[in-house]
């Protein structure tokens, strides 16, 4: 038997494998051959992203299961494990938003977004861990955001989770290293992204909401993925270099970033086209469990998305080079917000 025959595939699971990032990641483990569980709760998009993981070369299983409850996590995990085997990398990505003024979200909506964004992940990394702990091995990867350290206005459920995500991982890191364990958690810090949810996020902004440029293709952010979980050593990886410039600018001049966003981040996050009334969106039920459409990993922005980052490759290869680009990208953040601010 051959070297080649010997090597096991391996079994990840990707939350929020529906649509966006997670689909777009699960259907690259499938290229790897990876026997990929795949955890949302829309119906017709889990069945298209199991589509997606066995055309490209691999094996789906797929769970509909809602991350805001343990339970359901925590069983997703033992059917993964009982059908696939140890799981060997577990990619936390489902969350959900509400677009509007701080002012304007309720108490029950605020609390669904925190749920479903923060406490999702803890609790896809708790069922993880049960798991992994025992084993002495795994690694977990945690789907952020450069609104995870530089907020900004119309999404402050989101930003807060995401910064919440930051916060108990980097605990939890510590802990693992205190520990001597061999289960590693990284994290990979995304920038606005092509995806589905900007066509079904609940929102009151009187335009349709939109991600602020430069904007990417989800395969794109899938890839910082796959390097994340294949190099795991790193606390965190930044993709594209808007999440270079605002995470740098943000340590630099953070209270300077709060007046430009005061001036800019209602404008930049809307299109020019009314929202429709009534829309539907997916705060408390998946859209395409009521509607039956798959939505697929890409969003409506393709014309305007990079489908590559010069930075990510930079990230990946860290050196000069990755020093050079973060003076860059400090400077040039800078001198637009000033050119903001002289406008």
């Amino acid at each position: 038997m051959s070297d080649r025959e010997d090597i096991q595939p391996q079994t990840v699971v990707v939350t929020g494998a529906s649509a966006g990032i997670g689909r777009a990641t699960a259907r690259l483990f499938g290229q790897r051959g990876a026997r990929v569980a795949l955890i949302a709760r829309g119906q017709s998009g889990l069945e298209g992203a199991a589509r997606d993981v066995e055309q490209a070369g691999g094996q789906a299983l797929a769970i509909s299961a809602d991350v805001a409850s343990y339970d359901q996590v925590s069983s997703a995990a033992r059917q993964v494990e009982e059908r696939f085997g140890p799981i060997d990398v577990w990619v936390n990505v489902a969350f959900t938003s509400v677009f509007a003024p701080f002012s304007e979200i309720t108490a029950e909506e605020f609390a669904r977004v925190t749920e479903v964004s923060y406490l999702g992940f803890v609790h896809g990394t708790m069922a993880a861990l049960a798991l992994m702990c025992p084993r002495g091995r795994g690694t977990i990867v945690q789907v952020g955001s450069a609104l995870g350290e530089r907020s900004i206005p119309l999404q402050s459920a989101y930003c807060g989770a995401k910064h919440g995500i930051n916060g108990f991982t980097s605990s939890l890191r510590c802990e693992l290293l205190h520990e001597k364990s061999g289960v590693r958690v990284t994290v990979v810090q995304m920038p606005a992204v092509n995806t589905p949810q900007f066509s079904w996020v609940r929102s009151r902004l009187p335009r349709q909401p939109q991600p602020v440029p430069p904007i990417y293709q989800p395969e794109v952010a899938a890839r910082g993925v796959l390097y994340a979980a294949d190099h795991p050593g790193r606390r965190q990886y930044w993709v594209g270099a808007s999440t270079a410039a605002t995470l740098l600018a943000n340590r630099v001049v953070p209270a300077l970033l709060d007046r430009y966003l005061a001036r800019t981040g209602y404008g930049s996050q809307q299109t020019e086209q009314a929202v429709e009334q009534g829309r539907p969106d997916n705060l408390f039920r998946a859209v395409d469990r009521a509607s039956g459409h798959d939505f697929g990993s890409r969003g409506e922005f393709g014309d305007r998305s990079h489908d590559r980052s010069p930075q990510l490759w930079i990230a990946q290869h860290a050196g000069v080079s990755s020093g050079l680009l973060a003076g860059a990208a400090v400077v040039g953040t800078v001198l637009a917000v000033r050119r903001g601010r002289h406008r």
